[in-house]
Parts: structure tokens; sequence; C-alpha cells
């Protein structure tokens, strides 16, 4: 057991269904990749996964297996050779500090030593290739874990796909990969991975804000870290904000701790959602969607229900566990942030899509909304500016035309009606 790892000294049952599900393809030699959102807490499931000491008897079989973690966040250069040294030198490393013979050890340190010293690309790769495959011939099934294999979106060429590819065929089924992203393969670069192609060799695994049982134990282990006490009316209050969200849950403690312990279950919400730590968070995963999957959490938020075609192609948020089957957005924080964005966007629709006139017009006959608008009260609403010159008539009827015009081409419900000789009035449309 790896002492340093807060995560192998979870209870064994931390995120049970996902690590049974990991160690099904682990056993079957079956390529995987762990997808969820942001910062969700694949890292931390990892490290419970790759350092707990009962993982290998309650989730895999009895053979050999040998892990390579490479975080991917270690690389300065994301570029294709870097990204095959690092991933070497991490292969040596766990060779090194692993339960191995000692001519294992020197045999492996050999090949990499010489490619260190040759700072050749296809010789690195050669020894890597060949520094598996022994491994593989003594007895020992490597999996390589890429940690953040996003990172590499903008390096990602056909010759890093064929030699990803190349090492398993070389290792005849006895390697297998691990990788984590916020999205698939094929959709990080999907003129190289390629749907079909992905498929071939590996699955899809989505990892989904933690369960309440999961959260509370990232939660305790997290209060004895930062040496916090909390009332259980504030814990109870707290998890169900962060909603299995790891880095909302450790954020806020972090703020908690910082305010002094001092904030009361019914001003927690409030605490939070006003965080800039918080905010960010939240806008980090906004900003990581499509535009489409935005306008599909907007609906949502504005209780507007997707088709199901609009569920089949935005059918990552729902993996993802950004909603779920209720159409229940995950976690009243980023709730409340999604309902902030709609309402910024009714905003930016009055101010951008209509002229300072027209917008101004608009807001007088919201605020008067029902009641008639006399045209003198339109005057000093709109035109302050040249009361003493007089706005004629044909000014205020062409104003009214284009904003009426407008609410029917942004689907507003409402419209504006003509009061004779008197004026107009905004009503709900029928």
């Amino acid at each position: 057991m790896n002492e340093n790892v807060v995560e192998a000294r979870y209870p064994i049952e931390f995120r049970k269904d996902d690590a049974k599900k990991l160690g099904h393809h682990i056993t079957q030699r079956r390529s995987v990749v762990l997808i969820g959102m942001k910062r969700v807490g694949i890292s931390n499931f990892l490290r419970f996964f790759l350092y707990h000491p009962q993982i290998s008897k309650k989730y895999l079989d009895s053979k050999m297996h040998f892990f390579i973690p490479v975080d991917l966040n270690d690389l300065v250069e994301r570029e294709i050779y870097p990204f095959w040294v690092l991933t070497f030198k991490r292969l040596a490393d766990n060779v090194e500090k692993g339960d191995m013979p000692l001519f294992v050890k020197k045999q492996i340190d050999l090949y990499f030593l010489d490619s260190i010293q040759s700072q050749d690309l296809f010789l690195t790769i050669d020894n890597l290739r060949k520094s598996i495959v022994y491994l593989c011939d003594q007895g020992f099934l490597p999996t390589i874990f890429f940690l953040r294999f996003d990172r590499m979106k903008n390096a990602i060429t056909p010759d890093l796909f064929a030699n990803i590819l190349g090492l398993l065929d070389a290792a005849h089924n006895r390697l297998s990969y691990v990788f984590t992203s916020d999205r698939a393969l094929d959709h990080l670069e999907p003129v190289i991975f390629t749907k079909q192609s992905v498929f071939v060799f590996s699955d899809n695994l989505y990892i989904k804000p933690a369960e309440k049982a999961d959260s509370q134990i990232v939660f305790e282990s997290s209060i004895r870290q930062y040496n916090i006490k909390l009332p259980k009316d504030t814990i109870h209050e707290l998890l169900k904000l962060v909603d299995g969200h790891t880095q909302y849950l450790l954020f806020a403690l972090i703020s908690l701790r910082e305010a002094g312990l001092n904030v009361k279950p019914s001003e927690l919400f409030e605490f939070l959602k006003s965080d800039e730590r918080i905010s960010l968070q939240s806008e980090e995963l906004w900003e990581s969607l499509a535009s489409s999957e935005q306008e599909m959490l907007l609906n949502l938020a504005s209780k507007k229900k997707p088709t199901l075609e609009e569920l089949k192609r935005e059918e990552y948020l729902i993996n993802t566990g950004f909603f779920d089957s209720a159409f229940k957005i995950f976690s009243p924080i980023f709730d409340f942030f999604i309902k902030s964005k709609a309402e910024e966007k009714k905003k930016e629709n009055k101010t951008s899509d209509f002229s300072k006139k027209e917008n101004s017009l608009l807001i007088f006959l919201e605020e008067n909304k029902n009641q008639i608008c006399e045209r003198e009260q339109i005057i000093e609403a709109v035109w302050p500016e040249t009361e003493s010159l007089g706005v004629t008539d044909w000014a205020i009827d062409r104003l009214v035309a284009r904003v009426r015009s407008k609410l029917k081409d942004h689907d507003k419900n409402y419209e504006i009606v003509t009061v004779k000789t008197r004026g107009y009035k905004l009503i709900e449309r029928g």
C-alpha cells in the first residue's frame, strides 16, 4: 500500500460499480476510456484503484497485473516525443519500485537508458515495445493508464494512434490501456480516432458524480486532511449541494475553513454560490461544453424538456451526469449557475437584438404590463433628451411597429396592442 496516497485508505466499497466495471475490462485485457465532466473525481477514483491494497483480490483475477500510471499533467511540452519519453520513464520507474526480480529490473533499465541516450523517437518507441513484450514474457500483464489524455488533443497524429495500436499488437493481447478524458477519443480527434477504429480496441466507461455514500467517503477523508469539524446538519446540506462532484466538495471545505466554519446550514447555499472558487469551477464545466449542449442545459433550466432526437444528439450530458432521467440538473450549485446564464442570455437578447430606443420602449412596456401607456409617457421614457423638440406620432408608431415585429421574431410570449386615441399596452399573447 502506498502510505502517501490518501485514497489507498478508502473503504474497498468506494465507487464499487465503477471499480467492478474497470476491473472487468482490465481482466479481459480490453482497453477502456474513462469519461467524465471536468474535475468530477476520475483522478480521485483512479488513485483508489491504482494503490488500494485490496483491489487485485476484489476486482481482478489472480494473474500478475502491472499498472503503469502516466499523468499527462506532467508533460511540459504536449508533443509526440515527450509523450513517449514520459510513458517509458513511468514504466521504468514502476518496474524499479515494483516487486520484480532484479534481472527484470536490469533489463528494463538497459532498454530505457538506450532510448534516452539515443534521443530518437523511433528508438524510444522500439525500446518501449521491447520492454512491454519482455514484461509480458516474464508473466506480467501491463496496463498503461494515460491520465488526462485529452491534454494531447492538439498533438494527436495518425502515427501516434498507429504506435498505440502497434504496442497492443506486439504484446499479443497482453497489454491494455486506460485513458481518462472529458470526452471520448473519437470526439478529441474524429478524423484519426474514428468511431470504427476506436470501437475495435476500446470501450467507454462514463464516470458520473459520486453517489452519496461515496461522496461521504471523500468527505470524511478530506475533513481529516483539513482538520475540519462540522455539525451533522451542515454536513447533510453540504453533500446535497455538491452532489457528488469532488472538486466542488474540496473547494467548499477550503472556503468553510477560511470562513472559520461559522456558516449555518440555511446559509450554506448562499455562501457557496457566491464563492469565487466554486464559481470558477462552474464556469470551467460550462466552458467544456459545446454550444448545443449549453443550449440544452439552458432549456432544462427553463423547464423545457428535450425531444428524443435532442437527447440522442446530446447524450454526453446524460452519460456524464449533467442531468438525470427526470431532467434534473446535477448539483443545486451548478443548477443555479445555469439559471444565471439563462437570465444573462435573456438580457443579452434584449440589449443586442433591439436598438437602444427599442430596448428602452420594451423595458418601459414590461414595467407597465397590462396597463395603457400613453404617448406622452412613452416619449418621457424613450426620448427624454428631446422633450423640448417634440416627437412626432409617426416616430412613436414606427418604433412600436419595430418592437412588435421583433417580439414575434424572438417568439416572445407578449404582444403590443394599440389602444385607439390613447396609446399602447403590452399583454401576454393568447
